[in-house]
Formats: C-alpha cells, sequence, structure tokens
C-alpha cells in the first residue's frame, strides 16, 4: 500500500494513461479524484475503481479554464482536507510541420499540454504549500529530448514541459515538494489506436513501424506509464527531483545503438 492515505488527483483520467494511473493509485491505498472532461468516461474510472474496493470521486474539469482548475482543487481539498499528488496527465497529440499547423490548430496543443499543466498547479500548490509536502508528476515525452517528423506543435508543448518540471522544482523544493516529469515513448492508447486506424491505409504496418523506433521492439501499455508514475508519487521518490523519468522502450537511448 505505497499510496495508503495520500489524496492524489489525476487530469485525464477518462481513459488511457490517466485510467491505468487512477487504477493503480487506488490499488495502493490512495484516494483518487478522477479529473476529467468528459463526465462520462471519468466516471467509469470511479466505478471500476470502486467495483475494486477503492476509493475514488469525479471532478468535472477542463484544464484550460482557470476556474474550473480552481474549482477542482477547492474541491478536493473541501472533500478530503489535504492534496498529495497532482498527475498533470491531461494532453493532446498534435500532427504536422509547422508550416502546415493552422494557428487555431497550434493554439489549442499549447492550451492544453502546457496551460493545462500551469493552471492545475497554480491552484493545488498553495495548499501544497501549507501542508508542506506534496508531489506534482509533470506528462512531457521521450520527444523533448529527440526529433520527430511532424510533431512541431507537440514536440515545443512537450520541451516546455520539461523545461517547466525543473524551474518548478527549484521553486518549491524548500517546500517539501517535488516535481518531476515522465517521458513516454509511444504508449497504445485507445486515442494512438484510433489515431493509427484513421490516418493509416495498413495500421498494422504502422504499428509494426513504430515498433521499430523502440529497442524493446514493442509498443508500451498505459500501465507501464501508470507504474513509472505510481513510483513518483511514493514515498519511495523522496529524493528523486526535478528529473525526467523515461518510459520509453528505448527511444532516446537507443537511436545510436
Amino acid at each position: 500500500m505505497r499510496l495508503q492515505g495520500k489524496v492524489c488527483i489525476i487530469t485525464g483520467a477518462g481513459s488511457g494513461i490517466g485510467r491505468s494511473s487512477a487504477l493503480r493509485f487506488a490499488s495502493e491505498g490512495a484516494v483518487v479524484a478522477v479529473a476529467d472532461i468528459q463526465p462520462d468516461a471519468g466516471q467509469e474510472t470511479v466505478k471500476l475503481i470502486t467495483d475494486q474496493g477503492g476509493a475514488a470521486s469525479f471532478v468535472h474539469v477542463d484544464v484550460t479554464v482557470p476556474e474550473q482548475a480552481q474549482a477542482m482543487a477547492d474541491t478536493v481539498m473541501r472533500q478530503y482536507g489535504r492534496i498529495d499528488v497532482l498527475f498533470n496527465n491531461a494532453g493532446v497529440s498534435g500532427i504536422g510541420m509547422l508550416h502546415e499547423i493552422e494557428p487555431e490548430a497550434w493554439d489549442r496543443v499549447i492550451a492544453i499540454n502546457i496551460r493545462g499543466v500551469f493552471l492545475p498547479s497554480k491552484y493545488v500548490i498553495p495548499y501544497m504549500i501549507e501542508q508542506q509536502s506534496g508531489a506534482i508528476i509533470n506528462m512531457s515525452s521521450c520527444i523533448a529530448e529527440m526529433g520527430l517528423a511532424n510533431r512541431a506543435s507537440y514536440a515545443a508543448t512537450k520541451g516546455a514541459v520539461l523545461s517547466l518540471t525543473k524551474s518548478m522544482q527549484v521553486d518549491y523544493a524548500t517546500y517539501n515538494i517535488r516535481v518531476n516529469a515522465l517521458l513516454p515513448g509511444t504508449i497504445y492508447t485507445p486515442f494512438v489506436e484510433q489515431y493509427l486506424r484513421n490516418s493509416y491505409d495498413d495500421p498494422e504496418q504502422a504499428i509494426a513501424s513504430i515498433k521499430t523506433r523502440q529497442l524493446s521492439g514493442e509498443l508500451g501499455l498505459p500501465e507501464d506509464v501508470a507504474e513509472a508514475a505510481l513510483f513518483l508519487a511514493s514515498d519511495e521518490a523522496k529524493f528523486i527531483m526535478g528529473s525526467p523519468l523515461y518510459v520509453d522502450g528505448g527511444v532516446v537511448f537507443g537511436k545510436n545503438a
């Protein structure tokens, strides 16, 4: 029970990595605030947790809206009396070379992936400062450390999140708040599956091609990232601060292998 008694907010917890993390956190004793913009998906995650004997509640939030991000933090604090972990997981992908991207599409990716880390953190951190403890996990990507074709907007946001993580750690270390980043590779979430099926004539061939980027020869699973998030959220990671944790099957460091 590595998170026994801890209250954890996970944004984007209605599916994929967020849902897997919510289930994993709850299995280790956490009370999970399942935060998502999609009520049906979020409530389904709560049901999956409670059916397994865990503790969870749903919080509806658009992480790009200040009032909603503040309401999320205030609601969880009012309901449980503390916030121990914030996992800024909510995010979207972005496709295209820079000159191909429409400004509106660029702004959407920037808003969700960067503003969606800034706003939940802005309103949760004062509570963590007050209790003099906390752990924040920001979802970056291995793309922050490498070039990848046709991902200009996504790469820009994930690089920003990694830099923001380091800066946040310097600012909040004195309050006993740890801030770290997860850098996944290609994870076979429902979103990725749908993208591949909608974007390629032969999705299976596309999957086979993507697998060759990993030293592991396989795509990651949401559960792989959930385990890494669990570690960063737990007291086992008490001496890890401002760090990137790669969950990429060897994409970044395998380029020269």
